[in-house]
């Protein structure tokens, strides 16, 4: 059976989305301690692919996957998942006064309105992750733990002080399945291609590389950056776009990206989670895409067009 890997521990969403990305086939799931150690197990060949936070609606994105994904050998993502997020305030067997609640930073952000309303007097405290807090909570360390629904599961000698919390009741996280560079799935019609780029310190530099995706009528649906850590001013930008490398106007513009930055480094091209198709102008449907590379070679083969 092939192990998948997961950011840890057992009891978190991680967890949850893990088991979603993986639904179709059999896998052992094994929780690691940080996103680096996960990924690091997949670059190895210790573990199949691992599912890993990319980002989440409310706090943003996730800077230990993406810094992650841009050293090491290439990973791609072959899959992604979108799990709503609701919490649960776990706390012991007849716990009154709540004076200290405790979770990952990400999860206590999601939740201040709540905390601020139903434990005004509650010291707030950072945990490495939402199960963590409910094993603190379960040492007598915290008295109320901010958890995914499922650390109830394992941690069941703790009790729900409140279900389904949280500020915002759209909130989603996003989530990457991620393997070794290989074929990319099989294009659907409803995909997402992800690269990481880097950019020459020089006027207009963003632009042009942004013209090269509007000029094609690709539409770019997330970008951000990070320092790249080698040089103080230089970033590295993440861009998600809808479409798939098979398609002609992807590879075009994937082509022209290349040309143009320092550094492009495929993140993969796989099914969106929610399935939506990509809205193409006529101009830049595929269709025409490649009935313009065909008048081209025949140019050059001597037709007159």
């Amino acid at each position: 059976m092939p192990l998948v890997a997961y950011l840890g521990p057992r009891g978190t969403f991680t967890e949850q989305a893990s088991r979603c990305l993986t639904d179709d086939f059999d896998a052992e799931l094994v929780p690691f301690d940080a996103v680096s150690q996960a990924l690091r197990a997949v670059r190895t060949g210790e573990v199949l692919a691992a599912a890993v936070p990319v980002e989440n609606s409310v706090e943003g994105s996730v800077p230990a996957t993406l810094d992650a994904l841009s050293a090491g050998d290439p990973l791609v993502a072959v899959r992604e998942a979108m799990l709503p997020i609701r919490f649960d305030v776990l706390v012991r067997p007849g716990t009154r006064d709540v004076r200290s609640v405790a979770s990952h930073p990400h999860a206590l952000g999601q939740v201040r309105g709540w905390l601020a309303e139903h434990l005004p007097g509650a010291e707030v405290r950072v945990s490495g992750s939402t199960a963590a807090a409910a094993a603190e909570v379960l040492a007598g360390e915290h008295d109320a733990a901010v958890t995914a629904p499922t650390a109830i599961e394992e941690y069941p000698s703790l009790v729900r002080l409140a279900e389904g919390i949280a500020d915002l009741p759209d909130a989603v996280t996003r989530f990457l399945l991620l393997r070794r560079p290989g074929i990319p799935p099989e294009p659907t019609g409803a995909d997402r291609t992800s690269i990481a780029a880097v950019i020459g310190d020089e006027v207009g530099a963003l632009t042009e590389l942004l013209a090269e995706l509007s000029l094609r009528g690709i539409n770019l649906s997330r970008i951000e950056s990070r320092p790249t850590k080698d040089r103080l001013g230089e970033y590295r930008f993440f861009l998600d776009f809808d479409g798939h490398i098979a398609d002609a106007r992807i590879g075009d513009a994937l082509s022209a990206l290349h040309r143009r930055c320092s550094e492009v480094r495929f993140l993969g091209s796989y099914p969106k989670a929610d399935r939506s198709p990509a809205t193409v102008r006529p101009a830049a449907s595929e269709q025409v895409f490649r009935h313009s590379a065909q008048w081209v070679d025949d140019l050059r083969a001597g037709a007159i067009g």
